[in-house]
């Protein structure tokens, strides 16, 4: 049953298939306390939940961000 739902795109899917932007804390760059408070500003939570598409746009969205902050 599809009971979770995406915050961005508000599809519903299957709660085994949630993201969340705490799974940015992986990744080399940007640094994770950069996008919590770049993620933060958006009104966005370390836990709202996202569908795998929201999330990957919103990690190139948030690259992004990171590579032009640092011109």
């Amino acid at each position: 049953m599809k009971n979770a739902q995406c915050k961005k795109c508000l599809n519903k899917f299957f709660e085994k298939d949630i993201y969340t932007i705490q799974q940015f804390q992986y990744r080399e760059e940007p640094p994770y306390k950069w996008s919590i408070d770049y993620f933060k500003k958006m009104r966005i939570g370390e836990w709202d939940s996202f569908c795998e598409k929201c999330i990957l746009d919103y990690s190139k969205e948030s690259l992004d961000s990171w590579n032009k902050s640092k011109i």
